[in-house]
């Protein structure tokens, strides 16, 4: 593979738009958690302070806002390719990470479905290598398109000389 091929660059493909979703409802849950326990005081309490009424209506707004913004920022953030050489990945919304991991350092491939995953038919492949960064993670895949990931990066490691160190 030639050096320009090896340069970290923008992956191809899309995670699934179902992502969205995912990633809208766990910020959601959050939220409705945060605001419950800060609603509970406010109705506990026999006069409660100025303060912890501006902190309900600010994590309202944040939470509101958070979840509206953070989905769709994500998901137009999010890539990731696989090659015959190597595994791309570019994740993250304000922070963003950007991954290339050669074939012949992969030492496993895994997948993940948490219940909103499994509940939106995603998967998250989990490519470990003999990087100190730890893991690269492809979150947000179809689960078909997961398993298809997973049996050809396998195959793909099994076939490629090295021992993956």
């Amino acid at each position: 593979m030639s050096e320009t091929e090896w340069r970290l660059r923008a992956p191809a493909n899309l995670v699934s738009k179902r992502a969205v979703l995912q990633w809208t409802l766990q910020a959601a849950i959050f939220w409705v958690i945060v605001v419950v326990g800060q609603l509970i005081a406010v109705v506990l309490a026999d006069d409660p302070p100025g303060w912890l009424r501006v902190t309900l209506v600010v994590s309202i707004v944040v939470g509101v806002v958070h979840a509206l913004v953070m989905p769709q920022w994500r998901y137009r953030v999010h890539r990731w390719e696989t090659t015959g050489d190597a595994v791309f990945t570019r994740s993250g919304w304000i922070t963003q990470e950007w991954r290339l991991a050669p074939i012949s350092r992969i030492q496993t491939v895994d997948t993940e479905r948490g219940p909103l995953q499994q509940l939106l038919k995603l998967s998250t492949v989990t490519v470990t290598t003999a990087s100190a960064q730890g893991p690269v993670k492809i979150e947000g895949l179809d689960a078909d398109v997961a398993a298809r990931v997973v049996d050809t990066l396998a195959a793909t490691t099994q076939a490629t000389p090295g021992d993956a160190t």
